[in-house]
């Protein structure tokens, strides 16, 4: 078992390594449009509305992307992975960039030769239990089934959590959420497990969400970000920044409503002048128009923004900020001068 797990390894960086000798701004510029990839479908984060638009948290990311580099955040073409095939996909060079909750790690930033560009949410591994199984701690839950999505931290962590406490559990592997949330509520499994924001997301499509409920325990850190390919270091900025930007447009009070007002008439900050591209050559820098990130930020709005619209409070997945506040109101959030 183990040598098959560093053979996929091996080949995920060879696929990565004759990948990213081509300059992906280039391609990308060239066909038109932005390949993303997605998961399967998670509500809030990524996954297809009624019209078969993708919407959602991650998926954002994208479209800011798209903004910047070709000036239309609908230029993205959206392709579902699962948690074994995403890998693939960006080492072969069939997306240009993962967005999907994939959580940075050293073997897979190193071994399989990729560059995690940020964070865009910190998270951590939690449980959903039927609260009519009457359970109030994952450490209650000696002998359960457990569905799990391979190829995953999450199964791993899983392992880990359950050795500590000394307790047994049975796997009940599964591919997508979507199959996940099928066994889960046909009774397959007693618990699922995966990142915390999954399961507010997953247990948001139920139909009776009330009747599930999301225990304590937060086993893991799962800083969940973007992804690229490794050797192609020009593309990794621009994703990079992208990203920096709809997190400083928060910080600095950048909104898709007053975003117009402050580049027709720049105020005196600087930052925030350099930020939207009327000051300085940023956008040169990298290859882009002096207005990307301005470009990037009226996609969907800064980070606020589009955490509220998608997963906020006042959704149906309902997450609090958390550790995904900006800096100055207690979070992690933060972004390195624009300058």
């Amino acid at each position: 078992m183990k040598k098959t797990v560093i053979l996929g390894a091996l080949t995920v960086a060879g696929l990565a390594a004759g990948a990213a000798g081509a300059a992906t701004l280039d391609d990308v510029k060239a066909r038109g449009s932005l390949n993303c990839g997605v998961s399967t479908g998670l509500t809030g984060f990524s996954a297809p509305d009624a019209n078969g638009v993708w919407q959602g948290f991650d998926v954002a990311v994208c479209r800011a992307v798209a903004a910047a580099v070709l000036g239309d955040p609908m230029a993205v073409e959206f392709v579902p992975t699962t948690g074994q095939t995403r890998f693939t996909a960006l080492a072969s060079g069939e997306i240009d960039v993962l967005a999907r909750n994939t959580t940075w790690t050293f073997s897979r930033d190193v071994d399989l030769k990729f560059e995690f560009i940020g964070v865009n949410y910190y998270d951590g591994q939690g449980f959903m239990v039927p609260k009519a199984l009457g359970v109030s701690s994952a450490k209650e839950l000696d002998g359960a089934t457990v569905c799990i999505q391979t190829g995953t931290t999450t199964e791993l962590n899983l392992a880990d959590f359950f050795r500590v406490n000394n307790i047994s559990y049975e796997p009940v592997p599964i591919e997508t959420n979507a199959e996940a949330q099928q066994q889960y509520l046909a009774g397959a499994c007693d618990v699922y497990t995966t990142d915390a924001s999954g399961l507010a997301a997953t247990r948001a499509s139920f139909e009776a969400p009330g009747d599930h409920v999301i225990l304590p325990e937060i086993i893991s850190k799962e800083p969940l970000g973007p992804l690229v390919r490794h050797g192609d270091s020009e593309w990794g900025d621009i994703v990079r920044w992208t990203l920096n930007a709809l997190v400083a447009a928060e910080e600095y009070g950048v909104t898709s409503a007053n975003i117009g007002e402050l580049s027709a008439a720049p105020g005196n900050n600087p930052e925030i002048n350099r930020l939207l591209g009327t000051e300085g050559e940023l956008g040169a820098m990298f290859g882009l128009e002096a207005d990307w990130a301005k470009k990037a930020i009226m996609a969907n709005g800064n980070y606020g923004e589009i955490f509220e619209k998608t997963i906020g409070e006042n959704t149906p997945i309902g997450l609090s900020r958390g550790l995904n506040a900006q800096w100055t109101e207690g979070g992690l959030l933060y972004s390195p001068p624009f300058r």
